[in-house]
């Protein structure tokens, strides 16, 4: 009798070893291929001397579950590049104006008079109107005379005549800095002062305007 215990405890071993040699993952089942449960709470799988995660049944072990399919990658267009901000309109470049005119200074003023007269009032008023079109810069008045009388005193009398022409400008809304003056005397002649016709052009009055416009 208890060599037929002996031969049975011997079956029992090798039907237990065949089981656990068929398993294809490092937990124990029972002999019926159920995975054993340790009792409590937590409810893990047993495991044997091989186990590895990697060779864990997934719901055993707690952090071994099963992995929520993975949702496909969805391609995202990318934003819209920026529209690039408009070329800011060109500018256009100042123009440099430029004047000069010459009168003759017997319609500016009497014969040795430094006083204006209308006519030369009204050239004047041309020159302000064209001085109102552009940024004015500067302008310069310079008196001449004929070569009659002393050096001495053609110079002064051309510098009051220049300074009688800014005091005009001014006076009609120039700003007195813009306004320069000089005096030539009988230094600069343009024509022989040995003819009356000659002596009438170098009495003069020359008028410069400098500014800048942007039409």
């Amino acid at each position: 009798m208890k060599k037929l215990n002996k031969i049975a405890m011997l079956f029992a071993t090798v039907a237990l070893a065949t089981a656990a040699g068929a398993q294809t993952v490092d937990n124990w089942r029972n002999g019926t291929g159920e995975l054993v449960w340790k009792a409590g709470a937590d409810n893990l799988c047993w495991r044997d001397a091989n186990w590895t995660p990697a060779t864990a049944v997934q719901g055993c072990d707690g952090a071994i579950v099963a992995q929520a399919p993975q949702a496909p990658a969805v391609a995202v267009a990318p934003a819209p590049a920026a529209a690039p901000a408009p070329a800011p309109a060109p500018v256009a470049a100042p123009v440099v104006a430029a004047s000069k005119v010459t009168y003759a200074a017997d319609a500016f003023f009497d014969f040795d008079k430094a006083v204006l007269k209308a006519e030369g009032k009204a050239k004047l008023d041309d020159v302000i109107a064209k001085v109102k079109g552009i940024n004015l810069e500067v302008i310069v008045a310079v008196g001449h005379t004929d070569s009659v009388g002393k050096d001495a005193y053609n110079q002064k009398l051309s510098v009051k005549r220049a300074e009688a022409v800014k005091a005009y400008l001014v006076s009609n809304g120039i700003e007195a800095n813009r306004v320069y003056t000089e005096g030539k005397g009988e230094a600069q002649p343009v024509a022989d002062n040995k003819s009356a016709a000659g002596r009438a052009k170098n009495r003069r009055v020359e008028i410069e305007v400098v500014g800048t416009r942007t039409n």
